[in-house]
């Protein structure tokens, strides 16, 4: 069965044009033109991926990422007609996996949600089992669960990768574009300050004070490593 998109945004133009490309692309679609409606599609259609727009009547796409990150870990692209980086952040810090930045081409943001869709899918169906302790932390890529001091956190598909990625190479520095390349993020313009983003969130959900991170560490002038010391 294809998998199934979840449009919001308030521009009927756009989401007939993004309807249009997806459904040609072989997915399903559901629509929504506010964020209230979005946050009850998501709820009934269950979808696979949500194209969330930034700039939503009544409840804005950042608090319709916020209340779908604390209910399920369904990949979410955001789309932003704002240019400031600040903006584009927040919702990566809400959960989001992905942003686009309007205007832009229906054909690429098929392919970003294609590359979303294939990393979400790679960690339900893992190839191997394997497990990681460090800390108070345990890692179990096949059961696809993260325990931190036995409880369990939601980590979305773009932090389990980069944490999958950051422990098969425990101890050696990665850098940005090898964790990009790792999440199939992709190469754009404000790629890599994504990584950093993703980076705070993991310290955030893993470390015991994430202002001051032990388990993963920066790497000035290279990019983060995974401590082999705790």
């Amino acid at each position: 069965m294809s998998a199934k998109i979840l449009i919001i945004d308030d521009e009927p133009r756009i989401v007939r044009g993004v309807q249009r490309y997806f459904e040609q692309a072989g997915f399903q679609t559901v629509v929504a033109f506010d964020g209230v409606t979005g946050l009850d599609r998501a709820r009934s259609e269950k979808p696979d991926l949500v194209i969330l727009d930034l700039m939503l009547p009544g409840m804005d796409g950042l608090d319709v990422c916020r209340v779908l990150r604390r209910e399920s870990n369904v990949p979410i692209i955001m789309l932003t007609a704002r240019v400031e980086e600040t903006d584009q952040l927040i919702g990566l810090e809400l959960g989001a996996d992905d942003y686009v930045t309007k205007p832009f081409s229906p054909r690429m943001l098929v392919a970003r949600a294609r590359a979303v869709l294939r990393r979400a899918q790679a960690i339900e169906t893992p190839a191997g089992s394997e497990s990681y302790h460090f800390s108070n932390v345990v890692f179990d890529v096949k059961a696809r669960h993260c325990l931190v001091g036995g409880k369990k956190i939601t980590l979305t598909p773009t932090e389990f990768e980069m944490l999958y990625a950051l422990a098969r190479h425990r101890g050696q520095a990665l850098s940005r574009m090898q964790l990009l390349e790792a999440t199939s993020l992709g190469v754009y313009e404000g790629a890599e300050r994504t990584v950093d983003v993703h980076i705070h969130n993991l310290r955030r959900k893993l470390e015991a004070d994430s202002a001051n991170p032990s388990l993963i560490q920066t790497v000035f002038g290279v990019g983060y490593r995974l401590s082999e010391e705790i």
